[in-house]
């Protein structure tokens, strides 16, 4: 079964129970697949997918941070809430230390040496992390490697 399968029939399960909030999230993320699939007008795969929820977990992050910044406590909670649906249909985000072993293998396979190689490291690695890790995080810790 396909990870839009799973959309689709949780999001059947959330009108029979009348979980407004989870409907309204889940009908949220259909309609950003299917603006996806118009525009690649092709059907999309699970990954392709999981960068579509990717792409809303950041949307929402991003929300959060300017919430925070006007004192709208009730917003920032309905994004967290949001994201935590979301995230259940992504795979389990790895930790800093799980990155950082990561990237150490990529840097010694592709012989990067400095700042300049930052590109080649971050295209290798979130090749290899792909929905597992937050692009910001990843180039942080690839920074701090490098350096």
């Amino acid at each position: 079964m396909s990870l839009y399968d799973d959309i689709i029939i949780d999001s059947k399960k959330a009108l029979k129970e009348q979980d407004k909030e989870k409907l309204s999230v889940l009908r949220g993320l259909k309609s950003a697949i299917k603006n996806k699939q118009v525009a690649l007008r092709q059907e999309l795969t699970d990954d392709q997918i999981m960068g579509v929820i990717s792409s809303e977990i950041k949307k929402g992050k991003e929300a959060i941070e300017k919430f925070g910044q006007g004192s709208r406590q009730d917003l920032v909670k309905k994004e967290e809430a949001e994201i935590k649906i979301l995230s259940k249909y992504l795979p389990p985000q790895l930790s800093t230390e799980e990155i950082k072993g990561l990237l150490t293998q990529v840097i010694e396979e592709i012989s990067a040496s400095g700042p300049k190689d930052l590109g080649r490291v971050m295209k290798s690695a979130m090749a290899k992390l792909a929905g597992r890790a937050d692009g910001r995080e990843v180039n942080r810790i690839a920074r701090e490697l490098l350096t």
